[in-house]
């Protein structure tokens, strides 16, 4: 079978300003990602080999996001807002390159997926010259309808153009289309702009294709995959399906979540069979969690790893850098950044680890911290195997505690301590005979007196 190439054109220019930012509307974030990115992975995942961005003038942060995803890319600008088909037209250098389908989508549906593209791309490759992806919906106002006779597109009727039977069809427009690389760059440039706002529609290509001739047909995806982002509460809502997205992903591929609806994922967020997710999770960008592996209740994990079997939490803290070994625990109210921690060690409680290497079989006592940052640089603890750290312990890096090293509580390390080695970082304990009571004594007494300032 003959592989077909595919140019994806992203329109992300003039979309939306209602969103009330300084931010681009299509850099805002969806599970972690900008909504731009979220389109990215998914014509990434489908395949295309050459991806267009069209943006607005002035949006370098734009291009750089979009290079720094997908460094191939092309960025193009739409210098004036004349509507999708000029939009579209900004990137027609890439069009000049041969490619089998040409896919417009836009940077503000962030919930298309690469199954969907690949509906798309599908309908071409078997002789479609136009593909639109439309949607079933119990509520059309306010959307584009698509007019189908005997499995041909033959319009795409806007709400205000509509009549009263064709207000009542429920298949409308997404907006995302396919075009055959042949034809791809002649039906835009047959585009014009008689219309009331003297823009260029894309829409307007289904119309010129059948007057050709040429084969339009429609295929359906999900109303949900097609919202498209234009306030806060879009946002909003779109967030709340792509966590609905991913909860249902994780327990069909094998994972258990205790109350699925408190648990929220990033988008690259990667769980193994078997892990189980409590109540009130989240997953921040970069995490893992390997099989078998539990995270307990009201904890955040970010570019992390998680090893196998594991327990994290609850009220756990994972920082970015953080890698646990198999069969490793890390206990409430436990804080890990930059850090590893080697097979079966262990942090149980009440303890911040940063920087640091804490070896297999480890343990790390209550209330033990490492000081890493000196005010101006951060600095390594290391912590050998099978080494045990005293509750209240305080580690000042740079320090080295060898293999099977004993800390004793409430002891401040500033020097190494060798292999199998007791180290003991505290005052000597004296205790003073009768001085409690004397103390008491005169405490009270201070509290007369100033009680007796205050009557009088």
């Amino acid at each position: 079978m003959t592989t077909r190439t595919c140019l994806s054109i992203v329109l992300a220019a003039g979309l939306g300003t209602r969103m009330k930012s300084e931010l681009p509307k299509v850099m805002h974030d969806i599970g972690g990602l900008p909504l731009v990115g979220h389109v990215l992975k998914a014509l990434t995942s489908a395949g295309s080999e050459r991806i267009s961005v069209v943006t607005g003038p002035e949006m370098p942060e734009l291009e750089a996001l979009v290079f720094d995803l997908v460094p191939s890319a092309r960025c193009y600008v739409q210098k004036e807002r004349l509507g999708t088909a000029h939009a579209a037209l900004a990137a027609k250098p890439s069009l000049k390159f041969e490619a089998d389908d040409v896919v417009v989508l836009f940077g503000d549906t962030p919930l298309v997926t690469s199954e969907t593209v690949g509906r798309v791309r599908a309908a071409l490759a078997e002789g479609a010259d136009i593909a639109v992806l439309g949607f079933e919906t119990t509520n059309p106002f306010g959307y584009g309808r698509l007019l189908t006779e005997e499995g041909r597109l033959v319009a795409i009727r806007e709400e205000r153009d509509a009549s009263e039977t064709e207000r009542l069809v429920t298949f409308c427009n997404s907006g995302i289309m396919g075009f055959s690389g042949a034809h791809a760059l002649s039906l835009l440039e047959s585009i014009g702009n008689n219309n009331a706002k003297n823009e260029y529609y894309l829409t307007d290509a289904v119309e010129i294709a059948n007057a050709q001739g040429l084969k339009v047909v429609a295929v359906t995806g999900s109303e949900t995959e097609t919202k498209g982002i234009n306030t806060r509460a879009q946002l909003a809502s779109c967030e709340a399906d792509f966590q609905e997205r991913m909860r249902s992903a994780a327990m069909d591929a094998g994972c258990t979540l205790l109350a699925p609806h408190t648990v929220f994922f990033s988008h690259d967020t990667e769980l193994g069979t078997d892990v189980t997710v409590e109540q009130n999770v989240v997953f921040g960008t970069g995490v893992t969690v390997a099989a078998g592996a539990r995270v307990r209740a009201f904890s955040h994990l970010e570019g992390a790893q998680v090893g196998a079997g594991s327990v994290v939490g609850p009220y756990a803290r994972l920082r970015p850098g953080t890698v646990l070994g198999a069969e490793s625990k890390i206990g409430n109210f436990v804080e890990v950044k930059n850090a590893t921690f080697g097979a079966g060690a262990k942090a149980n409680h009440l303890s911040y680890i940063g920087d640091a290497s804490v070896g297999s079989k480890s343990n790390i006592g209550a209330g033990t911290i490492t000081c890493n940052y000196d005010g101006y640089l951060k600095h390594r603890t290391e912590i050998g195997a099978s080494s045990f750290v005293g509750s209240n312990s305080t580690l000042v890096a740079p320090v080295q505690i060898g293999n099977g090293a004993f800390v004793a509580a409430g002891s401040v390390i500033t020097d190494s301590v060798d292999r199998d080695a007791m180290a003991f970082g505290r005052a000597r304990q004296t205790a003073k005979e009768g001085r409690a009571k004397k103390l008491r004594e005169d405490l009270q007494a201070a509290k007369d007196a100033k009680a007796r300032e205050t009557k009088s």
